[in-house]
């Protein structure tokens, strides 16, 4: 089969969401089929080759000035004039401002449908996958006239996403539905259709059950020599007001106040709670390091390099972290800081060999301190094999999405 997969790293170049939709294409063209790649991204950060794909690029500096100028729209941060300054600097910013915020024609919308379109006529596609969010790809294929299939990948929720609010909601998803042959939703996703109450109940025909491709050997040398003081506790992600904190993090890691364990945050969002971070260091001193964004080898460096991988959960029931597939696919302790009454990160823990769960909940009793302490101190032996892994989470290798993938949409 001949596809074209539409990649959106315009806002964040290190995204998750198109190194999963690289992972799939990489795997459906070791299978054999024909691949495309529409990469849209923001002009400075060229994204990385694809093994057995070609690349068809499509860059959107104007708005990556755009985004950086407005400081993407949050509601804190500078106040309003002076981001209309920043903006004015960069004409070919304001031009993107003006397309997007006044005439609801963003230009990665546009030029992407433009794209999708000749690149359609030229290939003769039999499919072609909107890998989101964000939507803006998604939008371009709804409209482009095109001979192949349309698919979705909706690898983060649009309407019932509980972290915001999407424009239009319900009836905007419900047409963008419309408009395609399939979407790929993930595990979690799944009670947003087949609940006969929610309002996408109309779409359940549409929608296909697709994992993170997510499970991957680890990178590390299973022969490294046994670990010693200080040990390395790494979270490796991206951190947002209201959704996914480190505030009990912090505090579970101040109150146990263990000189022999340090603390890493790598990713994106720490800057945004800097009471939380000033109050745990502190305590902490050097044994918290906040790394901020960090290049995604260093990210993987840094997994290596941990003798406990923290993952932090959601305050929404509907969306998975994705980087948990990641480190399952390591075999090294996990300490899980859950969030959500119906967590869905906890029941894929319950078969993993080294896993413990916090929950917010609870709070950080003495009692909970203790417990976390006493798990890390007893923690030995090596790491689980991957193949044993791969055997218990086999939903989650990219060879499995990638022949579910297929299944599917050869049925279309």
């Amino acid at each position: 089969m001949r596809f074209l997969f539409i990649l959106d790293s315009v806002e964040a170049p290190a995204a998750v969401n198109p190194q999963l939709g690289r992972r799939l294409a990489a795997e459906l063209a070791d299978l054999g089929h024909t691949v495309h790649l529409l990469e849209l991204w923001d002009g400075q950060t060229p994204p990385p080759l694809t093994p057995g794909t070609q690349a068809h690029d499509l860059p959107f500096a104007d708005e990556r000035l755009m985004n950086t100028a407005l400081e993407n729209g949050v509601k804190t941060g500078s106040p309003l004039p002076l981001r209309l300054a920043r903006l004015a600097r960069h004409p070919s910013a304001v031009c993107a401002a003006v397309r997007q915020l006044v005439l609801h024609k963003p230009r990665r919308t546009v030029d992407c449908r433009a794209a999708v379109e000749r690149l359609d006529a030229t290939h003769h596609f039999d499919c072609i996958v909107a890998v989101c969010a964000p939507y803006r790809s998604a939008f371009a294929l709804e409209t482009a006239r095109v001979g192949a299939k349309k698919v979705l990948w909706q690898l983060d929720p649009y309407a019932a996403n509980g972290s915001y609010r999407a424009p239009g909601g319900y009836a905007r998803e419900i047409a963008l539905m419309n408009a395609v042959d399939a979407a790929f939703i993930t595990p979690t996703a799944q009670s947003d259709y087949n609940d006969p109450a929610s309002p996408l109940a109309v779409c359940r025909s549409k929608v296909h059950l697709l994992g993170f491709p997510c499970l991957l050997p680890p990178i590390y040398d299973a022969n490294l020599p046994d670990p010693h003081p200080p040990y390395h506790c790494v979270f490796c992600g991206t951190l947002y007001p209201g959704l996914r904190t480190p505030d009990f993090a912090l505090e579970l890691f101040a109150k146990l106040n263990a000189p022999e364990w340090d603390l890493i945050l790598a990713g994106n969002g720490c800057l945004q709670f800097p009471a939380q971070v000033a109050a745990a260091k502190a305590v902490l001193g050097g044994r918290l390091q906040t790394l901020g964004p960090v290049p995604p080898g260093t990210a993987k460096l840094w997994q290596s390099r941990a003798d406990v991988l923290l993952s932090i959960g959601n305050t929404v029931d509907n969306q998975l972290p994705s980087k948990l597939f990641e480190y399952l696919g390591t075999g090294k302790p996990i300490l899980h800081l859950s969030y959500s009454l119906r967590d869905p990160v906890v029941p894929y823990l319950e078969p993993y060999p080294q896993a413990l769960v916090m929950r917010a909940s609870e709070g950080a009793a003495p009692e909970k301190v203790a417990l976390m302490g006493g798990w890390l101190h007893a923690l030995t032996g090596r790491p689980t094999p991957y193949h044993k892994l791969a055997a218990m989470y086999p939903q989650f290798t990219p060879k499995v999405v990638a022949e579910t993938f297929l299944e599917t949409v050869q049925r279309l």
